[in-house]
């Protein structure tokens, strides 16, 4: 019978922080999807965070991992990676979602891993810019920056169409919206976990590779399996402050908000996840909420909130970058490089 050999306990830690960060994204990220269906009493809450946690959950086999790709093998060197700079990029992530989650604000978990694997990587080589790759941050830098600018802006069009069509309905068309709020919230975490899922899957393949335990940049089947499954039980447990922030702080979202938002943002979301482009879904529907509301009538939009949200998206990629440098630090004078 043949020795059953397991992984180094380096390679068991990477792909157990991986996990984690996972979890904490469906937690975090995953309100952002149910948070207008809950708010605006379309569905049940329990009943839509198990939709939407399956929905998640399938989002990567239904539209592939393209993403992983670009964070994976398009923004550092590959020989600037080491298990412990992923790791300590993980672990600022991580911490910082909790930390944001805790605070009700909506930031950004994929400006967080990009932040946290930027710092790690920059304090390894002793600040050596060369070892980035300008087009893979140029990629993530567009989806990440410009997403928001589109969304919002889509957002408005979409309601003002919306508001122009039914402009002789009557109040039972808000029927119409809640029981139609089953597919767009579906198809906006089919999305979702199409694209933030294969960022986790970016990073565990990345250290897989500087192990030494895959010839080449390729997502293994078990990889796909774990952190989807990871996204969608952080997903199920909902992050209610999250959800109070998105679905009450700019407005009271009622189902014509709920559906149209809902619309533009699952349509973003999943034209960057096709395209291998890396979004926030934070951003997305944030943005997309604002702008169905301004459609409505623009002092409607509780505007402070969203200056607040904004100033949280700022400062995400500066903090997780010192936070992963200094993890790194930390661990690389424990265990050395």
């Amino acid at each position: 019978m043949p020795e059953l050999m397991l992984p180094p306990v380096s390679i068991i830690v990477l792909v157990a922080c991986s996990l984690l960060y996972s979890f904490l994204n469906g937690l975090h990220d995953g309100a952002n999807t149910v948070a207008t269906v809950i708010t605006s009493r379309a569905l049940p809450p329990r009943f839509a965070l198990w939709m939407v946690a399956a929905a998640e959950l399938s989002g990567p086999f239904v539209f592939g991992v393209a993403v992983a790709k670009t964070i994976g093998a398009g923004v550092v060197d590959p020989q600037a990676i080491t298990v412990m700079t992923v790791v300590a990029a993980l672990v600022g992530a991580s911490a910082w979602n909790v930390l944001t989650w805790r605070l009700g604000i909506p930031a950004s978990s994929s400006h967080a891993l990009i932040g946290g694997l930027l710092g790690s990587v920059i304090t390894r080589s002793a600040f050596r810019l060369d070892l980035l790759h300008a087009p893979g941050l140029i990629k993530v830098g567009s989806g990440l920056f410009l997403a928001p600018v589109v969304s919002l802006a889509a957002a408005y069009v979409v309601m003002e169409v919306t508001r122009f069509l039914l402009r002789s309905a009557t109040p039972r068309v808000n029927w119409f919206f809640g029981r139609a709020q089953l597919v767009t919230t579906i198809g906006l975490a089919l999305s979702h976990g199409a694209n933030d899922a294969p960022k986790t899957m970016g990073i565990i393949t990345m250290g897989l590779v500087s192990a030494g335990l895959l010839p080449e940049f390729g997502v293994p089947g078990w990889v796909i399996a774990a952190t989807a499954v990871a996204l969608a039980a952080g997903t199920l447990l909902g992050g209610w402050q999250l959800i109070r922030t998105l679905g009450t702080r700019f407005y009271r979202v009622r189902p014509i908000h709920a559906f149209t938002s809902q619309i533009t943002s699952g349509l973003v979301v999943f034209s960057a996840s096709v395209t291998g482009l890396p979004v926030s879904t934070s951003q997305v529907v944030s943005s997309a909420i604002a702008g169905v509301g301004a459609a409505e009538r623009f002092n409607k939009v509780r505007w402070r909130v969203m200056r607040e949200i904004v100033v949280g998206w700022l400062l995400t990629i500066p903090a997780t970058a010192v936070a992963g440098g200094l993890v790194f630090l930390a661990l690389n004078g424990l265990f050395g490089s």
